[in-house]
């Protein structure tokens, strides 16, 4: 397998909500009028806390200055594996559970903090770019490692890592951080690219106005719903997702979905926020996933990560019973009481 080393330098920033008509314009520009930037990596995700940024350099510019503006002080770059030599975004999700042992366990056994990006096209693995030279010494021996220069792919000269590197010890990764399930499931989709104009204005709202009026009958955060909505637009190719009430506000036919019309249960990870500079955490989250065969897309924000895992939407009445699954794959240690107190909660 082939791990690409894109070109985009990235930002990773939060959004405080009372401050996002100050960025509005430039986020608008930037989701909607690509042309009229030079930006290629964009995405933001909305959660209760705020909004998360992932933007490459050109893009940031479209951003004012803001004290509801915060950046983490890194500069990240994106990791992008591929099979078969193919095109880094392909038609079909990789899943970060296919990646968690070959990528995400190796470098957490290295001390290297990752933050996760899965779009419905394949999986970002962020990382800061001092942190580079160590990230190509511990995959280089299970890929071939190939960076994207001015769109080109070509090999990835070594950074000089010293050959005095000792492989760490392996060891158990307990889930020391509390996790919880909302109760709205989620649709992770696309659209193509040239019927965006058409959804702009209702994609503007759902971005933008989620705060606004409610309409009557509609859940809220005090349900058990949270309010969770990403969008990406990475190299041309859109990823969206939104929970299932959301989705059914778009027009027939424009959204891109799966032939069983696939449904995905978050597992929301974090009491407090988590920060960077932790390792580990994803790969807490994705190795018993992968190794009970459970696909899961990951979703690192500014204060929390997300993963989402596969419900089957003709299967509703099992849906209790296999939150309960996934959550107890995830049990270990110390986190297991408060996992089962949360399954209590939810059944």
């Amino acid at each position: 397998m082939e791990l690409h080393i894109l070109e985009h330098s990235l930002k990773v920033a939060s959004i405080a909500k009372e401050g996002i008509q100050i960025c509005t314009h430039g986020l608008i520009k930037l989701a909607f009028l690509p042309s009229k930037t030079r930006c290629k990596f964009f995405s933001l995700t909305e959660t209760p806390e705020d909004y998360t940024i992932i933007v490459d350099e050109e893009g940031f510019k479209e951003l004012p200055e803001s004290e509801h503006l915060s950046v983490a002080e890194a500069t990240w770059l994106a990791l992008n594996v591929v099979s078969g030599g193919g095109s880094s975004s392909s038609s079909q999700p990789i899943g970060v559970t296919k990646i968690a042992k070959s990528v995400i366990a190796p470098l957490a056994d290295h001390n290297i903090s990752v933050f996760m990006l899965s779009t419905y096209q394949t999986d970002f693995i962020l990382v800061r770019e001092r942190d580079l030279p160590m990230v190509m010494h511990t995959l280089s021996s299970e890929f071939t490692l190939l960076r994207v220069v001015n769109g080109e792919t070509v090999a990835a000269n070594s950074l000089g890592v010293s050959n005095g590197f000792v492989k760490p010890k392996m060891v158990q990764r307990p889930i020391i951080h509390p996790l919880s399930s909302p109760s709205n499931m989620f649709c992770v989709t696309s659209l193509n690219p040239d019927t965006l104009p058409t959804v702009a204005t209702l994609l503007m709202d759902v971005m933008f106005y989620s705060s606004g009026v409610k309409e009557p009958g509609t859940a809220t955060e005090d349900s058990g719903h949270i309010r969770f909505f990403s969008f990406s637009l990475i190299e041309g190719y859109i990823s969206l997702v939104m929970d299932e009430q959301t989705t059914r506000r778009f027009p027939n036919n424009v959204l891109f979905t799966s032939a069983s019309g696939e449904l995905w249960k978050m597992v929301r990870i974090g009491g407090q926020p988590l920060g960077f500079d932790e390792c580990g955490i994803v790969a807490q989250i994705s190795e018993p996933l992968a190794t009970a065969d459970i696909p899961a897309y990951y979703i690192s924000t500014f204060k929390f990560d997300h993963a989402l895992v596969s419900e089957n939407p003709t299967q509703r009445t099992a849906l209790s019973l296999f939150t309960c699954l996934v959550l107890l794959t995830l049990a270990c240690q110390k986190s297991l009481c408060l996992l089962i107190y949360q399954v209590e909660c939810m059944l």
